[in-house]
């Protein structure tokens, strides 16, 4: 080191405690970059995810037990006196707490992040931690968050943003491989679905992918079945149940996709522009 330079360290940023509220494939995508850059990370859902992208999700650990992504396991733990231990696994807690107050009020958090992804902010507050970072549309940077994480595919996702908002949601998912909405399974009934394939498995369009109850759910286009909902779970018409991947590239499945990881490098550097001053 050349005299007179003095290298300022980084001490503590390690030991900050971040809180997660969602678990789904993009909450998941963020969990999975902060726990691989060593931050101590809890995980808060409701008690029953409906997480379409289920190999590449965390809350499948509210039904399993554990779920383990890309390396990185997660634990459900039923009270908040057990997450000390499995971070000393090196594991990510998680924890059935929908509106974090639990979680919050015991771990005071260093760090929040909405990662719900619901469109709209369902409670989370500017005050909830010394920095509360917001994923996609429904947030307002300065007002109930400290920072908003573009999460539309183009050219700025990712980026940290630091007053307003994302863009809005266009209803339209991101392209892959040529379709946007043809690639998505609805249904068009309420009842209790049931998968017909699995995760990872090659379909032809025109075929039956699921049913709810008797009604069933056919694929657009073909492709891999890349998610696709739990057996057995109640869905509403017109919901998102399943997603075709028309690249056809069964690895795709199970590992964390680009607009994840791409959402979180841009956690990871709003958490070093606030605290690695």
């Amino acid at each position: 080191m050349r005299e007179g330079i003095l290298m300022k360290p980084v001490k503590g940023i390690n030991e900050l405690v971040i809180l997660i509220r969602g678990a789904g494939e993009m909450a998941s995508g963020v969990a999975h970059r902060l726990h691989q850059s060593h931050f101590k990370i809890c995980m808060i859902e409701v008690p029953h995810p409906l997480a379409v992208r289920r190999e590449v999700a965390f809350s499948e650990a509210i039904y399993e037990g554990e779920k383990e992504v890309e390396g990185i396991r997660a634990k459900l733990v039923s009270k908040t006196e057990e997450i000390e231990s499995v971070w000393k696994k090196n594991k990510i807690p998680i924890l059935i707490d929908p509106d974090g107050k639990k979680a919050r009020s015991v771990l005071k958090p260093d760090v929040l992040i909405d990662g719900i992804m619901a469109k709209k902010n369902l409670g989370t507050q500017i005050d909830n931690a010394p920095l509360v970072i917001g994923l996609g549309p429904g947030f307002s940077a300065g007002k109930d968050v400290h920072v908003v994480i573009e999460t539309n595919r183009g050219h700025h996702l990712g980026k940290m943003i630091l007053s307003g908002s994302a863009e809005p949601d266009t209803g339209i998912p991101g392209e892959i491989g040529g379709y946007t909405l043809e690639r998505l399974l609805r249904t068009m009934k309420k009842g209790i679905f049931h998968p017909q394939k699995s995760i990872g498995e090659q379909v032809n369009k025109g075929l039956v992918v699921a049913v709810v109850d008797d009604f069933p759910v056919i694929a657009k286009i073909s492709g891999v079945v890349r998610g696709l909902l739990r057996e057995g779970v109640e869905v509403k018409k017109g919901m998102k149940v399943g997603d075709i991947d028309p690249r056809g590239k069964k690895e795709h499945c199970f590992t964390i996709a680009d607009k994840a990881r791409a959402i979180g490098g841009g956690v990871l550097e709003a958490i070093l522009y606030k605290f690695n001053q």
